[in-house]
């Protein structure tokens, strides 16, 4: 009988799962489900959500034929037994696994910057790599686990390059200009027409609404603004184009605190470098005195699946 393996991302947005050969081979089906952050969602929320994902993959595999199993999870330390994170992911998985008649399965836990970089060209074992989306860190992976990591230290503190970056630097610009302060910027307009201050009004309430915009939105909705920074950049901008400029040599930094050596892996994913990402053009030639090509994924569900393989 052939055997079967499942791969997990669970990640802040939405969790994703894929049933596949063990011999190899693109996923025979896939499901999804909400959002799998354990330090965000309640055990038994993760617990459906888990459930939903897998109860159709295990279904369509058939009774006995799940080998193996591997959730990369974002929010939890699988080198830290002790973590919140890490218990409760442990509980809800071995719950929904029960439920869904696959506890006999091999089961690993890893993190998700573990299982992005096993999406990489041939599941590499060992390299460089780094997240940028919402947040952003890079990790240096050694035989499949995270031993380093380098920023991912949230908004408030951390996050040097990411689309929160990103959309608070242009919001920055935008009262800066506003002000006197400093450059004139088309910044301004976009920004106070996608935040409700309508553009080409007068500088009052632009003012008002770029203001409302960065003390009333949570992170996540503040770097929604993300993408209109990108467009001003594409359209000429030339602040737009020097905050994205930066956000590349901060994720550069990042990744050099790493001492990558010059050829190894290095894995990319994020909205901001994954493939077509916004940044990629920029942060690739950042890499080049470094001996390094970005290898851009969509996310880690292929490295989850390649994970799950390799315990077999």
């Amino acid at each position: 009988m052939e055997k079967l393996v499942i791969g997990i991302d669970a990640g802040g947005t939405r969790t994703r799962a894929a049933l596949a050969r063990a011999a190899g081979g693109a996923a025979l089906r896939t499901a999804a489900a909400g959002a799998g952050n354990p330090r965000s969602v309640p055990e038994e929320v993760l617990t459906d959500r888990l459930t939903a994902c897998v109860a159709p993959l295990a279904e369509a595999g058939g009774p006995g034929r799940i080998a193996a199993l591997v959730a990369g999870v974002a929010g939890a330390e699988p080198a830290d037994p002790d973590d919140a994170g890490t218990r409760r992911t442990h509980a809800a998985l071995r719950a929904a696994l029960r439920r869904c008649g696959v506890g006999e399965a091999r089961v690993r836990m890893h993190g998700d910057a573990e299982i992005a970089f096993a999406a990489g060209p041939g599941a590499p074992a060992a390299g460089v790599v780094v997240i940028a989306g919402t947040g952003a860190s890079a990790a240096r992976i050694a035989d499949r686990r995270q031993t380093a990591t380098t920023d991912g230290h949230g908004w408030l503190l951390g996050d040097e390059g990411s689309g929160f970056w990103i959309a608070r630097e242009a919001l920055r610009a935008a009262l800066r200009a506003l002000d006197g302060r400093g450059p004139a910027t088309g910044l301004v307009d976009v920004l106070a027409a996608a935040t409700g201050g309508g553009g080409g009004k007068r500088a009052a309430v632009a003012r008002i609404a770029l203001v409302d915009a960065g003390f009333a939105g949570a992170p996540v909705e503040i770097a929604r603004l993300c993408p209109v920074v990108v467009r001003a950049a594409e359209a000429g901008d030339a602040v737009a184009g020097a905050i994205l400029d930066e956000a590349a040599d901060r994720l550069a930094e990042t990744v050099a605190v790493l001492a990558p050596a010059p050829g190894e892996p290095l894995v990319t994913t994020g909205g901001l470098l994954a493939p077509a990402g916004p940044l990629l053009p920029r942060f690739t030639a950042r890499m080049r005195p470094y001996g390094l090509t970005p290898a851009p994924v969509p996310d880690g569900l292929a490295g989850a699946v390649a994970l799950a393989r390799a315990m077999l």
